[in-house]
This record gives structure tokens, sequence and C-alpha cells, in this order.
């Protein structure tokens, strides 16, 4: 009503200067509707794949505390877990070339992953005699 009184101002006619206004604001508006009902499309969709995400079947085991194995600290365990090795079994599977260019990309050149590797299969498997008695022949995770 506002808009109709102010073009109509004056015995004279339809005021038409400020005729432009009353056409930005309905600009405007339709520009507010059009960029409200696209981020509403978006939005169910986005919910919809992070449901499927927290919904999947597939389980992962639980990281094992790859610490324990001589040479491998937190930093390296972070490397490692960016790669997806994350349990004992996971990096005994591992191939050393494998390991090794992800600690090279990471930076970590002067590392030897070779008796990580060893050390985890005897930690997959549960033999903690042998792996203790490994790691008494190990230094930073090499042969002595």
């Amino acid at each position: 009503m506002l808009a109709l009184r102010l073009l109509a101002e004056g015995g004279e006619g339809p005021n038409t200067e400020l005729l432009w206004m009353l056409w930005v604001l309905l600009g405007f508006l339709a520009l507010v509707v059009i960029v409200g009902w696209v981020a509403a499309s978006r939005k169910p969709k986005q919910a919809a794949v992070k449901a499927e995400a927290v919904s999947s079947p597939v389980k992962k085991k639980a990281a094992d505390d790859l610490v324990k194995i001589e040479g491998i600290g937190p930093k390296v365990v972070k490397v490692l877990a960016r790669a997806g090795i994350e349990t004992f079994d996971e990096l005994a599977n591992a191939k050393t070339a494998d390991v090794q260019k992800v600690l090279d990309k990471a930076g970590l050149q002067m590392m030897d992953p070779a008796g990580w590797i060893d050390q985890a299969k005897l930690a997959a498997k549960g033999d903690w005699e042998a792996f203790d008695k490994l790691q008494r022949k190990l230094k930073g995770g090499r042969k002595k």
C-alpha cells in the first residue's frame, strides 16, 4: 500500500520517479527467495550422504598402539593413519616399499620400515614373546 501511495502522490497521476525503487525492491525479494530455495534444496542431499556414511555396515577394527613397535613414534603413527595403516595386521600386510613412500612423502626419509613389518607380523598374531625377543635385537626399528 505504501508503494502505491508513494507512486500516486500528487493529484496529477502516478509519481514514476520512485518506480525504479519498487523494481529494485521486487528484484531483491525475488533473489532472496531463489537463493533460499537453492540453499534449502541442497541441505537434504548433504544430510543423506552423511547418514549413509554413518550407517554403513562396514566396521573397521579399532586402531592398535603402533608405538609398541620399535622405531615408531607418535608422529609416524599419525602419518601411517593418514595412509590407512592403523592396526598391526594392516602394517604386517603392507609392503616395505609402499610404507617407505608414505614416509618419504611426509618428509621422514630417514626411517626404515623393514623391521616394523616383521614386528607387526608377530604383534598381529599375538606372539608377544617372539615380539619382545625381536625387539631386543633392534635399535630404532633396525637390526643392531
